[in-house]
């Protein structure tokens, strides 16, 4: 089909008239909340309008399941508790949470014309869905709360909208009761109350919408200019009540705003309220964006364009390019060599993308959106109205104008389009901006249409059977050029386009225009005599890897790693909405893998991210549980983290990881106890991610053509990478801080987890050596050579006694009661021989027979026939003493009261023995009682326990004592334990205190 019968699109789609008033820009792209409220005059917009607004907005699925749970809870009835009642609008510059805003104002107030729309009808219809029945039309006439926070100024109340009111919480009563002084007055003082606020809300007997737009605009460092601590305090304190009082109370709906933290610059002071408010939004609300970028083509149609395209229209223009898109010599030159997933079915793909070339769609939807500058749906609007406007113009003077708008076909010659452009936010500085503006009116097309390089060669170009065909076939080519070097550096570290791409950013649905033309074309566009002087070449290699071509500026070092920075955002941005883990996130965990080192443990396990399976899945199946050996779990960064909000999905997955979960979560781990993990704090993380991100930009810089072609640049970039380097190694061992572990502090409480954290920023639980220290000083591990028969002696239990020697090695690595052993089997045989030979332990076969060794290499911990075994006792000697509370075995009275009272007074007796004994006498004895028992109403009782400690003080401070072990449990009074408890913890002990 000729594309000459089909209806042209600029004749086929009517663009909207303010669009045509304003000479294709438009001015209410960047929608107000403010000014839809409050905005009158010449200064109301027409979106103040609900059904101008929902004529214009495309009801994509996320804002129409926003509005609709909105609906839900403030006109559903009981059936209120389907919807969540707080909502964060979590989306970057430009996505369209203003313009969501405005749509929850209006669908407040004033459902019944807003149900009108097209957005209106599906956001019922949605509802309707989910509760089986209609809404009410009117939403039971809900009442508006807005809280503009862009138009407010902490501190300097505006008496029109705020009356008497100062505060935040004050403006928002004021707000709530519709200036109503009697019931402002009654609860202005009780800003942190979230009883008095839940009150509020209950008094106004209607449905509560309340809207706060860009919070932190006033928390922020909107607070710190006010210079007000205690009102930043207030602020706060009602924040945090107002945001649990919405979950509370019946048909309250709320809706907040807030951009992240990396979009501006924050004081310290300003990042605690961000990091204290994003915490309370993370627990009371759930966060939504309202358009994702498949919904760019949709919004632009509808916002354009006030009537969709006739589909026989649809399906004769994608008609038109079917020889072209099937031609062999296209195929095997261009549409193979690109990515072109919309090829598939190019029918489809112009129906959806349409008046717009589906190539130019994906090149906003695919890489435009990624750029961390780029204000997505308002920068693509106003590209592509003034695109639409200014080619409408062309058509209407009866010049050529595409059948369908693609890469190359955004007329640069238009003072609108150009400034969209370079406004937009894919460039990064002004002075870059400026150089790009020159470009465009040097090389390719300048503001009369009559000159630039590219459209010179154009206007010059020798007669051919294509020329009235594709008379802007070399200002095409240059376009897509410019346009792809604008960003700096495209997703996946591309420069510029690559020659395949440029080619197909001229073509044209008819068959006269052929390949080998389109080839003539661009080696025109980059031949820098005739052409563009200002091009870069990047030769090919071959048919998988093809020319490329950049426009210069003659970037500083500076500004190409600032670009190629906002890429690396961007990229990471992508990432994390796809479920992938970013590159910036990759390096991390490489460095990480590389910095850490396993010290004294004998093994080092690597946790690598997996976005696409939950923390707890993949912790589980990593394969940590590895018997008798000592290992040190580090833990991706990507994926896991401590403390801000994060600790929960962490703490989680190692608690399944190491066995303790509970029903289904509770995993077949056997080796729990000597798995420690290694864990990033999240805070920390963020600014590794930072100087990551710095770090990426640099080594692809120094890998660019304008780098490695100028010895300078690349050696400031060699130092740089180098510098950078450094600071994200310190960064990420600066970031592990934190220390998980098993822990079972005796044998009366629950296993648990427990942890530590290294404060010093010298200290880092990637270093394992540093690691064991930590949990030495915490009793979970043997130092080296700290491991002696003593050590033993006091761990082993009456009941480990007759156990083979298999059990008693295999409980120091899954017990967490036993400390962990620094040098293993070894020292385990070395401690089991010195007993042996002093005479304090036993060797036994499975006929009680002892049995000899003479070398700690002989202690067979492999041999099931073999077990310990109590040392003889002499017929005079005492009897064992019982197990006491700790499961630690010594000598005692056999005679001994069982509430521990006679115990303590021969443990006492026996220490006088052992230091008036003969020479020939032990050197030592082991002393070991119970403390259990009531000391109320027995002061003979308290009296006797008194001396055994006066007793115990008296050995210590003679240093008689030469090993100490066990657990003491008091219960004793409140101002006492704490003060005990401050003494334990300056040994390093591990405390535990409750209330009784």
């Amino acid at each position: 089909m000729s594309s000459a019968s089909v209806t042209p699109w600029w004749q086929a789609l009517k663009i909207r008239p303010e669009i045509i008033s304003a000479s294709g820009q438009i001015d209410d792209v960047q929608m107000s909340l403010f000014q839809a409220v409050h905005g009158t005059g010449a200064l109301r917009p027409e979106y103040a309008n609900p059904i101008y607004y929902g004529d214009i907005t495309h009801p994509t699925g996320r804002l129409v399941d926003l509005l609709a749970e909105i609906a839900i809870r403030l006109g559903g009835g009981d059936d209120y508790l389907k919807a969540r009642s707080v909502t964060r609008l979590d989306q970057g510059m430009g996505g369209g949470k203003s313009h969501a805003c405005v749509g929850c104002y209006h669908l407040a107030a004033s459902s019944v014309d807003l149900a009108a729309t097209d957005l209106g009808k599906a956001v019922f219809t949605k509802a309707r869905s989910i509760l089986g029945r209609d809404l009410p039309a009117d939403l039971n006439k809900p009442h508006v709360v807005v809280l503009p926070c862009d138009n407010m100024t902490p501190g300097a109340p505006d008496k029109q909208y705020d009356g008497p009111a100062k505060s935040l919480y004050e403006r928002f009563l004021w707000r709530l009761f519709s200036h109503d002084y009697t019931l402002y007055e009654r609860y202005a003082p009780f800003f942190n109350d979230k009883g008095k606020i839940v009150e509020a809300l209950r008094a106004v007997d209607r449905p509560v919408l309340v809207l706060i737009d860009e919070i932190m605009d006033y928390v922020g460092n909107g607070l710190d200019g006010a210079g007000s601590p205690e009102l930043a305090a207030q602020d706060m304190a009602f924040l945090r009540a107002l945001l649990d009082a919405s979950n509370d109370v019946p048909h309250v709906a709320m809706v907040v705003v807030m951009i992240g933290s990396d979009t501006i610059s924050l004081s310290d002071a300003a990042k605690e309220r961000r990091a204290d408010l994003h915490g309370l939004l993370e627990r009371n609300g759930m966060p939504a964006t309202v358009t994702a970028s498949a919904d760019f083509a949709d919004i632009l149609r509808r916002r354009l364009f006030d009537q969709t395209p006739a589909s026989e229209v649809l399906a004769a223009t994608a008609a038109t390019y079917g020889d072209v898109m099937t031609d062999k010599a296209w195929s095997k030159n261009v549409w193979t060599a690109i990515t072109a997933p919309w090829r598939e079915d190019f029918s489809t793909a112009v129906a959806r993308t349409y008046p717009f070339h589906p190539q130019l769609m994906h090149l906003a939807e695919k890489e435009w959106a990624q750029m961390s500058g780029f204000q997505r749906v308002r920068s693509t609007i106003r590209i592509f109205a003034a695109t639409v406007f200014a080619l409408q113009q062309r058509g209407k003077a009866g010049e050529w104008v595409p059948s369908l708008i693609g890469p190359g076909d955004l007329p640069l010659s238009d003072n609108n389009v150009r400034e969209a452009i370079l406004g937009s936010g894919l460039v990064g500085d002004e002075r870059t901006i400026a150089n790009f503006r020159s470009l465009a009116e040097i090389e390719i097309v300048n503001q009369t249409d009559d000159g630039g390089a590219a459209r010179r060669l154009d206007l010059s170009r020798d007669p051919a059977s294509w020329i009235d065909l594709n008379p802007r076939a070399c200002e095409r080519a240059a376009t897509y050029i410019f346009l792809t070097s604008v960003v700096g550096v495209r997703p996946g570290g591309r420069r510029g386009a690559s020659a395949p791409e440029t080619k197909a950013a001229t073509v044209v649905p008819d068959r006269r225009y052929v390949v080998a033309d389109a080839d003539g074309v661009v080696e025109d566009v980059v031949n820098q005599d005739i052409g563009m002087s200002a091009v870069e070449v990047i030769p090919g290699q071959g048919n998988n890897k093809p020319a490329r071509y950049y426009l210069s500026t003659k970037l500083t070092y500076r500004m190409l790693v600032n670009n190629i920075k906002r890429s690396i955002v961007g990229e990471a941005e992508a990432a994390a909405t796809t479920g992938k883990v970013s590159e910036r996130d990759k390096i991390i965990a490489e460095f990480a893998e590389r910095l850490s080192n396993s010290g004294p443990f004998k093994k080092k396990i690597f946790v690598e991210a997996d976005p696409g399976r939950t923390p707890a899945d993949v912790l589980v199946t990593a394969g940590i549980d590895d018997a008798r050996t000592t290992r040190l779990v580090v833990l991706d960064p990507a994926q896991f983290s401590l403390r801000n909000g994060a600790e929960q999905v962490t703490m989680a997955a190692i608690t399944a990881a190491v066995g303790l979960g509970d029903g289904r979560d509770r995993q077949p781990v056997e080796w729990a106890s000597s798995a420690v993990f290694a864990v990033a704090n999240s805070q920390r993380r963020t600014h590794a991610r930072m100087i990551a991100n710095e770090y990426l930009a640099r080594h692809r810089a120094l890998q660019t053509p304008e780098v490695q072609g100028d010895d300078e640049l690349k050696a400031t970039g060699t130092r740089e990478l180098a510098e950078t380097k450094s600071q994200l190694e310190k960064a990420i061992k600066r970031a592990f801080q934190h220390v998980v572990y098993v822990a079972q502090p005796d044998l009366n409480s629950d296993r648990t987890l427990d942890q530590f954290i290294f404060d010093d920023e010298h200290h880092t639980a990637l270093d394992g050596t540093l690691v064991w220290k930590g949990l030495v000083e915490r009793e979970k591990a043997f130092n080296n050579s700290q491991f002696t028969a003593k050590a033993l002696l006091h761990n082993l239990r009456e009941q480990d006694y007759g156990r083979p020697l298999p059990e008693i090695r295999d409980a120091f690595w899954n017990a967490p009661r036993l400390p962990l052993l620094y040098g293993g089997d070894r020292d385990l045989q070395h401690a089991v021989y010195q007993a042996v030979q002093a005479g304090d332990l036993r060797i036994v076969d499975a006929g009680d027979n002892d049995v000899a060794v003479t070398d700690p290499t002989q202690v067979n911990l492999s041999s099931l026939g073999l077990r310990l075994a109590q040392p003889n006792i002499e017929p005079q000697a005492e009897e064992s003493a019982p197990v006491d509370g700790a499961g630690h075995a010594g000598p005692a009275d056999s005679g001994a009261d069982p509430d521990g009272g006679d115990s303590a007074q021969t443990g006492a007796a026996a220490s006088d023995e052992g230091a008036a004994s003969s020479e020939s006498g032990p050197a030592e004895k082991f002393v070991s009682f119970p403390l259990v028992g009531a000391l109320l109403d027995n002061p003979t009782r308290v009296d006797g326990l008194a001396q055994v400690f006066r007793i115990l003080y008296s050995v210590l401070e003679d240093n008689k004592v030469s090993y100490a072990q066990g657990t003491l449990q008091l219960v004793l009074e409140a101002d006492v334990a704490d003060r005990l408890a401050e003494a334990a913890k300056a040994l390093n002990l591990a405390v535990t205190v409750r209330d009784q």
